[in-house]
């Protein structure tokens, strides 16, 4: 038998408390079902973690007590005796709520514990002109619509996380967000105090590393070295390596569309110049392609801020514009597709620096570049073969995002769910079980 080993003179030893042992076997249990192909049962969760039955027992009675988990039908079984109960995450329990800010368009998705969507609403406006506490007003709107949607289906909201496109501190001040013309806003401050969130706080993220975190989740096990791109008016990128987000030094990777690609060329909302966001963003290629919306005459939402004299903010549909470009692609129109050649071109153009810096073996088109992915791929591609130094012998994938345009509101939403996946002893401390 083996005997234990030797613990070195001068080396303090803890006691694991009894509640830190309860808290780390939930999480095991609770991830053993999130992660199997099908409904476990209880003795296959004691096989599987090393717990007794009557220790499995007891916390999944707990973790359905709390609404984590639910039974399920008898799996059918071959041999003598009664088929075991299985069990799998509850769909009436804790849910996510996922925000996103963005120069012209707002988004809301709440999805429970199970990964399932059970709300999602947009709304198109030019938040260009509308000062922060309006543009945040308009999310408490959307806030408060999904808060009811989680009542009418008797979900539980654990937590809610906003994507905005800008640099993000780690207590959620927006230091700068160019395209909106933010700077140092306090999120959570104008926000955080919503009724619907019931003080359980706000986190706030940069939108491209939200969306990055749900494109890691929802992708195949071994897509864990990407760079994800999210193309919308600005240009973000959210870094994943080793299946962990980077995030730099301070907390702001991802700026690729401020990496310039023609040093002297076109001045950028950001005080620099020839950025690739100027060449490559939502509004460049639009112009390009000679399918830009003009600028919006109409009225937006009708509330929108305190001050009722002053004018709404402009509904405008660049999803419409976008769809109007995929249409013309498709039919190969030279303008069209002459633009998307151009885009393509600059984006990788810095894309080939990133790999050459990094070394990740896939590229995930994501925002408005996921329903062109099939037009910009091939000129993103024939960069990277030419710009790579390894490229000959470590080919690089590029590929449209899984989550399309949702990626940074799921992934937000995502973020508040894994949270209660691996502390399940936190909600149901929360819940009073």
């Amino acid at each position: 038998m083996a005997q234990p080993a030797a613990v070195p003179v001068g080396v303090a030893v803890t006691a694991v408390r009894q509640a830190s042992l309860r808290e780390h076997n939930l999480a095991l249990v609770l991830r053993q079902i999130a992660t199997a192909e099908r409904p476990p049962s209880r003795a296959d969760l004691a096989t599987a973690t090393g717990l007794t039955r009557a220790t499995v027992s007891a916390l999944v009675d707990d973790l359905i007590t709390g609404r984590l988990l639910t039974e399920v039908a008898p799996m059918p079984r071959s041999g003598a005796g009664r088929p075991a109960v299985g069990l799998t995450l509850a769909g009436h329990g804790p849910a996510g709520l996922g925000l996103e800010i963005n120069v012209d368009y707002l988004a809301a998705v709440l999805v429970d514990l199970a990964g399932t969507v059970r709300h999602r609403a947009v709304r198109r406006v030019d938040l260009r002109p509308v000062p922060p506490a309006e543009a945040l007003a308009l999310v408490g709107e959307l806030i408060t619509e999904a808060g009811a949607e989680a009542d009418r289906q008797d979900l539980a909201l654990a937590g809610t996380a906003l994507a905005v496109p800008g640099l993000v501190t780690a207590t959620g001040l927006v230091r700068l967000a160019p395209n909106l013309g933010w700077r140092d806003v306090d999120v959570p401050a104008l926000l955080g105090g919503h009724p619907v969130l019931g003080g359980r706080g706000l986190g706030v993220d940069n939108e491209a590393n939200l969306a990055a975190l749900g494109e890691l989740h929802a992708g195949p096990p071994d897509c864990g070295n990407f760079i994800y791109i999210s193309g919308e008016v600005g240009i973000g990128a959210g870094i994943v390596l080793h299946g962990t987000l980077f995030r730099g030094a301070r907390g702001w990777s991802g700026e690729l569309g401020h990496v310039p690609v023609h040093p002297e060329g076109r001045p950028c909302r950001c005080g620099g110049r020839g950025c690739l966001e100027q060449y490559a963003g939502q509004e460049a290629i639009l112009t390009a392609a000679r399918l830009a919306d003009p600028p919006a005459v109409g009225t937006g939402p009708a509330t929108v801020g305190t001050d009722p004299s002053r004018d709404p903010p402009a509904i405008r549909t660049p999803g419409a514009a976008v769809a109007r470009l995929v249409e013309a692609a498709t039919r190969e129109d030279p303008t069209a597709n002459r633009a998307l050649v151009e885009a393509a071109t600059a984006l990788g153009v810095a894309v080939a620096g990133v790999i050459n810096l990094l070394d990740v073996d896939t590229v995930v088109l994501g925002g408005v570049y996921a329903p062109l992915a099939r037009w910009l791929a091939p000129t993103v591609e024939a960069e990277i073969r030419q710009r790579v130094l390894t490229a000959a012998w470590s080919p690089v994938t590029v590929r449209a995002a899984l989550l399309g345009g949702d990626a940074a509101a799921l992934g937000a939403a995502g973020s508040v769910v894994r949270t209660v996946l691996e502390q399940p002893a936190r909600w149901l401390g929360r819940a009073g079980r």
